[in-house]
């Protein structure tokens, strides 16, 4: 075993004393060490329920003769941190996360991992940890929160944001505010909806590192604490067969996470995440492959934003193996591949059967027959642009208004705010990339501000900036390359016309390639941010193009 290295033999007797001033038995020393990862906090509504998971992890992991001994990892809040400066921390966490967890586990010599996370950053952090520490290694998310309840109607977090923007139009008053205030966020749990938790959440499953219901079981649900323990047990049977993470997350096993994602109409996170991820398992997971999947895959799911069912709905109606289920019986997804269970993806999915039509649709009446995600291109977007297309309403899948250009967020939120952007407008936020935010703040507050200003149907947003998996509209990010740059974005004039064409997988602004030129020859750095501690590092590695395992920022 690995931890021999620290329990086995005379020169291990200083690490044995170690070991016997944590209260470990011998008996305990001579079992398989197991790390459990806990990223318990009592700041995110989705971890303030994660001792109870871990410790259900613990009795699992014990039942089934293993030592588990747990450490910490850390996760932000993207609701809390959303529209200030906290934002621009929230992307670097994820390899903090892996940074962290790989020292924890090659320093301390674990022979097996239970990983627990469950928000936005914490997921993906994770799996690129698991992927690069390379021992038998299970995840058991926290679960999702339960939906709120306004009027009789259910909501997620996404209606509180849009709230603001609804009583800043003057549709809402301050008491309708506060209702939503008190009740869209009522039980522990990532939010309600398909945002990027929860999508990274059914990912794993899909990727198999989860057992059935890591992204869909209530994080109130007793079966939650079940699913732990089952969890801990689980992973000893990994080490006991030797099935590790690069056994599992192959690249067959990403490319059915690409087809998984189109069908639930996953967050556009996803198309940040799974690359980094990928990198970490020694693949090239290329986003030309997004549209190639999508294509042929139909969108089964409108789960919040983009409709009006939420988790415990996907949940009831069979989770993701029902939705995989669907997908396998038009050959859309490779059944043979290990997982975490110790089986195949076909022995997993076989008998998991679409409880509700409603929920998630039969292939042969989806919502669309292509996905949920479209990456664009054009020569505003000459890399890649990323969008939510089962999220935007069918009258502007195709776009074409002029630029209302905003060098920074807070500036665009005013101009929504104070009535000046109009129906037809094109809202492009710029600077807020990798490198030009830096941290590539997510853009959730100005699409709020659009939709609650009742302009979602009307109004397009372009940044080179994330958008969260809540948001919703003709919202397209991860515009690449990016302004700070010297992407196009950043040769934007106010006034430009912009257009937009998702069924085509476009995105283009009307200037001849003379005025293109002339435009770039003239284009200035913006002057570097006065930044300090870890932005400024990140800054600095995304400004020197390193993207190896310190850092890594796929190009999109």
């Amino acid at each position: 075993m690995r931890s021999d290295s620290v329990t086995k033999g005379m020169q291990q007797a200083p690490h044995r004393s170690l070991f016997n001033a944590l209260g470990l038995t011998k008996e305990e020393m001579e079992r398989p060490l197991v790390g459990i990862v806990s990223s318990y906090n009592e700041i995110v509504p989705g971890h303030m329920n994660l001792d109870k998971i871990v410790e259900a992890v613990r009795m699992g992991v014990a039942m089934a003769g293993g030592t588990p001994i747990v450490f910490p990892a850390i996760a932000v809040c993207d609701g809390i941190a959303m529209g200030h400066q906290g934002m621009k921390y929230s992307l670097v966490t994820r390899d903090l996360i892996a940074d962290s967890t790989e020292a924890m586990a090659m320093a301390h010599q674990f022979d097996a991992l239970v990983m627990v996370p469950n928000c936005d950053k914490n997921v993906p952090g994770l799996l690129m940890a698991a992927a690069r520490v390379n021992i038998p290694t299970v995840f058991v998310s926290g679960g999702p929160m339960l939906a709120g309840k306004v009027k009789g109607c259910k909501t997620s977090l996404s209606s509180m944001f849009e709230a603001v923007g609804a009583y800043a139009a003057g549709t809402m008053t301050e008491e309708d505010v506060e209702e939503y205030e008190n009740k869209v966020c009522p039980t522990c749990g990532s939010c309600s909806g398909m945002y990027t938790a929860n999508s990274m959440n059914c990912l794993t499953e899909v990727l198999g590192m989860g057992l059935k219901g890591n992204g869909t079981i209530p994080a109130v649900y007793s079966q939650r604490l079940k699913l732990a323990k089952q969890a801990g047990m689980k992973v000893m049977e990994l080490l006991e067969k030797n099935i590790r993470p690069r056994d599992i997350m192959t690249e067959k096993a990403f490319l059915n996470a690409l087809t998984v994602d189109m069908a639930l109409g996953c967050s556009t996170n996803s198309m940040l995440h799974l690359p980094a991820i990928a990198h970490e398992a020694g693949i090239d997971l290329n986003l030309d492959k997004a549209n190639e999947i999508s294509a042929k895959t139909p969108n089964l799911c409108h789960l919040a934003p983009a409709g009006h069912t939420y988790m415990e709905d996907l949940n009831e109606a069979g989770g993701v193996y029902a939705v995989m289920n669907e997908l396998m019986k038009k050959d859309l997804v490779y059944t043979d591949l290990i997982t975490a269970t110790g089986k195949t993806v076909y022995e997993n999915i076989k008998d998991c059967k679409n409880i509700d039509p409603e929920v998630i649709r039969p292939i042969e009446q989806p919502y669309s027959e292509i996905g949920g995600i479209a990456v664009l291109k054009g020569n505003l977007a000459p890399d890649s642009a990323v969008v939510k297309r089962s999220a935007v309403a069918p009258e502007m899948m195709k776009h074409e208004g002029p630029a209302r250009v905003f060098d920074c967020e807070e500036d665009a939120i005013k101009a929504i705010k104070d009535g000046k952007i109009v129906s037809g407008d094109v809202v492009v936020i710029r600077y807020e990339g990798p490198k030009g935010g830096p941290g590539m703040r997510e853009m959730l507050n100005p699409t709020s501000a659009i939709m609650g200003m009742g302009l979602g149907s009307s109004v397009a947003l372009i940044t080179d900036g994330r958008f969260s998996g809540a948001s919703r509209g003709a919202s397209i990010g991860h515009v690449s390359p990016e302004a700070a740059v010297g992407g196009n974005i950043a040769l934007v004039q106010e006034g430009d016309i912009i257009q937009i064409d998702i069924n085509a997988n476009t995105l283009n602004f009307v200037i001849s390639d003379e005025e293109l030129e002339e435009r770039r020859k003239a284009w200035k750095p913006k002057e570097d941010r006065k930044l300090t501690g870890y932005l400024a590092r990140y800054a600095a590695l995304v400004t020197s193009g390193n993207r190896g395992a310190i850092l890594e920022v796929p190009k999109y």
